[in-house]
Order: structure tokens, then C-alpha cells, then sequence
């Protein structure tokens, strides 16, 4: 597959076993998502051949594909968000009453029949726009099985689901795999879910595929080093041993509502200092979106206060708050991280266009400081696309996260709120983003970092809090506590672990 300047995909060629999952891995840019937008018919091959059961794809469009059984859930969702559940679902194939009028109680109970047959639980009335991103994504995965698939294209699966969705989504899969006869391609990122699912696994590296093995001849550490080409270092990241400073960021008795006004945040009281950073572990829809969203002056507060750097914040707007020395990686690169239709340079130096080295008299840009400092940037990170005036908008998810971490990392600040930071990348880019955290972090950078990922939380955090309905219900210094126990005070249930800590 040719795309204007990038081979996407170069010579590739494997099958698919019916009634196996495949898993499909790969850096960002690697080829994966375009190999399989393939297989669904968004994109035509330049040269070579598609058979699905057997049959040779003639019109490569998403018709042929779903005639033919296959179902694509995409990384970032298509959904009507003003729509409910079972309309989302049935949207193009409705039921209809008397030929004419739209069934809205026959889709609900079809909805209702999926969900009852696939375990995959959502309320049929609820309206999306008003659910979780992981029920969101059980939507999709619903919609696609309304239509009839049995080859089931999942990208980037768990990217927005917390650990108990993940193990609630493969068990579906092993499920529907076992007891459906159905194929499912998960293509992803964490090897640790490659291994606990797949049965094989195909490597791709910069449009080649490498290798395709059976999941249980290989580990975590020979798939990564498959896919970067080098050894990948897995472990807990080396952190400089130094005191907390001063502190940085501050919370008091904050109070701020969702999008439908409703308390999301209770009465948290926080505090981060220069040199820690200080992690949130939550799962999604508990008020740690709300938080970091009052602190960065993109939500209103309710009550309480907020400071940055001792300066209150509370009425400031984003632009105001960023001038303190606080830069923001937003949890939705696509609605708040970047500008799609501009190009990989332009989204680079926002926030930068009068400073002197990039413009004359903050009115004229200086086109060739810019180009160059763009090109520096996009290297550094390996941003991965047909060059630096490549719309963003074109890029792969992973490649989209780079270039927002990218900017606020290079604004150099003494305070950093992230979230997600890593959501939708590749290994390798997941080990350099995270020693640049550490790296910040050792140089006295305050951090506070929220993430579905437990895993990053471990790795990074040097006091992790939880939070659950709003509230922060422990706090644990590195190494208090584990995976397992932190997951009691995830979900409010603190009495069923002892687990050391302070319990709030």
C-alpha cells in the first residue's frame, strides 16, 4: 500500500485462521491500522490481493467487507453522541414498523438480545454522549455484530478501558471465539495483552512484516525487540533519589461538575511538590478527568480552591493558567490536543508563535526558524509521517500523542498535568515518553499524572492516590501497595484488602 511519500504497507502476505484471535503488533506507523483498513475496504491496495473465506475483494469498499462477515471497531469511535444506545447500534439497518415508520422499540430489544447473547453489558435507552468511553466502545463492538461479523477487528481495544473492562472484554472474546467459531484481529500495543489473548501474532516494522509466531513460543521482551528492532528495556524506571521541593500544585476542598452538572468532583484536597509525581489511579468517569480539567482552567470550579505555583487559580482560563508555568497533555488528543486539519509544524509551535526566535515583532513568522525547530522536535520524538507539513489529522493515533507530548514537553515548565499519556503508542515510544517524565521529574518538574494504565502509574508515580465517585479514597507512597490491593480502593470497596497506606 502506497500512500504520497510513505510505503505503508510493503509486500505483505499471511492468513487469518478462522475461529483464532490474531494479534497484530507493531511501533506507530508501522502499518498496522492501514493493513487492516485494508482488509475492511477503506483503503485500496496499490498492488496484491485481499481473500476473506476465500473469496478475492474485487470493489475494496466496507459493503464488500460486511457482506463478506467482517466488523471493524475503530480506535477512535463513530458514534452519534446525541443518539441512544440502540439507535447508534441499529443506525443504517433499522427496524421498521409498517414498512415505513422507524421501530424504536424493536432495536431496543435487538440491542437488548445482543447484549444479553454477548455479555457485553450496556443499557439499550442510555444516550451515548452520557455513558463511559468504555461502554462506548461496547457499543461499537455491538454494532458490528448487529450487522453480522464474525471476523471482528478490534484497534487498539483496551486504549480506554480500565483493567477489570480489559479482562471483562477478553472474556467476550475467548467466548464469542469458542462458542461463535469467530475470528477476531486485535490490533494493540500492550505485549502483556497480546500474550493473555492471542493464539498467534503477527510483528510489523515500518510497513514490513517481520515475523508471525504462535503467542505461547514467545514473551513480552522478544515481540518488543521484534518490533523496534533493538533490546527494550520493560522495568521500573531509575528515578534520581531527591526531596520533594516546594509545592507546585494545590487543591482544597475542589468541587467541580460534569458536562451534565452533576457533581464529579467531591471535596478533593491534594498537594504536588517540585521533584514527585504524583499519580492518580482511578477508573474512567470518576472525577480525575473533572480534576485535572478545574486545574488547567478548562472546567469551571464549583467550590474550593485551586493553586499553581501559589497563585490561585480559580476564574483563570487555560491561557492565563499556562502562563504560570504549567503545561497540559489533554486526555482527548483529538478534540483538545491537536488541530487535525493543521500540519505536524503548525500544531508544534502553537503556544510559541511570538516568541523572537519564530517571529518579527510577534506579527511576521519566521517560516525557515520554524521549519527547522519542527524538524528538530519531529526527530527528537519520532513523530512518523510523510514529513512536517503532513496534516495531523492523517496521522496514526500514536503518531497524533507524540506530536501533543511533543509540544508541552518542549514548552519546558516547572509543572506538567498529563493524562493518558501514552494511550494509543507503541513500546518504543512508550519507554522514551516515560524516561522523559523521569527525566522532567529528576530536573525538580512537579507532575501530576492520570492514566487507565495501572502499570504506568506503577511505573512512574512516587505517591499514587485513588479516587472513586469524586473522591480520593488513598493515598500510598512508591512501593506501599500493589496492583491488586489498589484496585479494592478503586472501586470503594476498602474493607476487602488489608493493604497498608494511609485510607482516606
Amino acid at each position: 500500500m502506497q500512500f504520497p511519500g510513505v510505503l505503508a504497507n510493503d509486500n505483505v502476505s499471511f492468513d487469518i485462521k478462522k475461529g483464532e484471535v490474531f494479534a497484530l503488533v507493531g511501533e506507530n506507523g508501522a502499518g498496522k491500522s492501514t493493513l487492516m483498513n485494508i482488509l475492511y475496504g477503506i483503503n485500496t491496495p496499490t498492488n496484491g490481493n485481499v481473500y476473506i473465506k476465500g473469496n478475492k475483494m474485487e470493489k475494496h469498499t466496507p459493503s464488500e467487507a460486511i457482506e463478506n462477515g467482517v466488523g471493524m471497531v475503530h480506535q477512535h469511535f463513530m458514534l452519534v453522541p446525541s443518539f441512544t444506545v440502540a439507535q447508534n447500534i441499529a443506525l443504517s439497518k433499522e427496524p421498521r414498523k409498517h414498512k415505513f415508520f422507524y421501530d424504536l422499540k424493536a432495536a431496543e430489544k435487538a440491542t437488548q438480545d445482543l447484549v444479553d447473547d454477548y455479555g457485553l453489558v450496556v443499557d439499550p435507552k442510555a444516550v451515548v454522549q452520557e455513558i463511559s468511553v468504555g461502554l462506548q466502545q461496547r457499543v461499537e463492538i455491538l454494532k458490528t455484530l448487529y450487522r453480522g461479523a464474525d471476523i471482528l477487528i478490534l484497534d487498539e481495544p483496551t486504549a480506554v478501558l480500565t483493567p477489570q473492562e480489559t479482562e471483562e472484554l477478553f472474556d467476550v472474546i475467548r467466548r464469542i471465539v469458542k462458542e461463535k467459531d469467530m475470528t477476531v484481529i486485535i490490533i494493540t500495543h500492550k505485549l502483556y495483552e497480546v500474550m493473555a489473548i492471542s493464539d498467534r501474532v503477527g510483528v510489523m516494522r515500518q510497513g514490513k512484516l517481520v515475523g508471525v509466531e504462535n503467542t505461547k513460543d514467545v514473551n513480552e521482551k522478544i515481540l518488543a525487540s521484534m518490533m523496534v528492532g533493538r533490546e527494550v528495556l520493560m522495568g521500573k524506571m531509575k528515578k534520581a533519589d531527591i526531596e520533594p521541593g516546594e509545592i507546585k500544585v494545590q487543591v482544597k476542598d475542589l468541587q467541580v461538575a460534569d458536562n451534565r452538572g452533576l457533581l464529579a468532583v467531591r471535596g478533593v484536597n491534594l498537594k504536588v511538590s517540585a521533584g514527585e509525581i504524583l499519580g492518580i489511579a482511578a477508573i474512567e468517569g470518576n472525577g480525575q478527568s473533572e480534576l485535572l480539567e478545574a486545574i488547567t482552567g478548562m472546567r469551571g470550579i464549583l467550590s474550593g480552591e485551586a493553586f499553581v505555583k501559589g497563585t490561585k487559580i480559580n476564574g483563570m482560563d487555560p491561557g492565563q493558567i499556562r502562563s504560570l508555568g504549567l503545561a497540559h497533555i489533554p486526555e482527548d488528543r483529538i478534540s483538545t490536543g491537536v488541530s487535525a486539519p493543521s500540519t505536524i509544524t503548525e500544531n508544534l509551535i502553537i503556544g510559541k508563535e511570538r516568541r523572537p526566535d519564530f517571529s518579527k515583532y510577534k506579527i511576521h513568522l519566521k517560516k525557515s526558524s520554524i521549519a527547522r525547530y519542527a524538524k528538530e522536535i519531529s526527530e527528537k520524538f519520532d513523530i512518523r509521517g510523510a514529513g512536517i507539513d503532513t496534516e495531523v489529522g492523517s496521522l496514526s493515533g500514536g503518531n497524533m500523542q507524540k506530536v501533543v507530548v511533543a509540544r508541552e514537553f518542549s514548552f519546558d515548565t516547572p509543572v506538567l498535568i498529563i493524562a493518558q499519556p501514552t494511550r494509543g503508542v507503541d513500546v518504543g515510544a512508550i519507554e522514551f515518553i516515560h524516561q522523559s517524565i523521569i527525566d522532567r521529574r529528576n530536573e525538580g518538574c512537579a507532575i501530576l499524572l492520570a492514566s487507565a494504565d495501572l502499570d504506568e502509574i506503577f511505573r512512574l508515580s512516587d505517591r499514587i492516590i485513588t479516587m472513586y465517585e469524586g473522591k480520593i479514597t488513598g493515598e500510598f507512597a512508591d512501593g506501599e501497595i500493589d496492583k491488586m490491593g489498589i484496585s479494592y480502593y478503586m472501586t470503594g470497596d476498602r474493607s476487602s484488602e488489608e493493604t497498608g497506606g494511609r485510607q482516606v
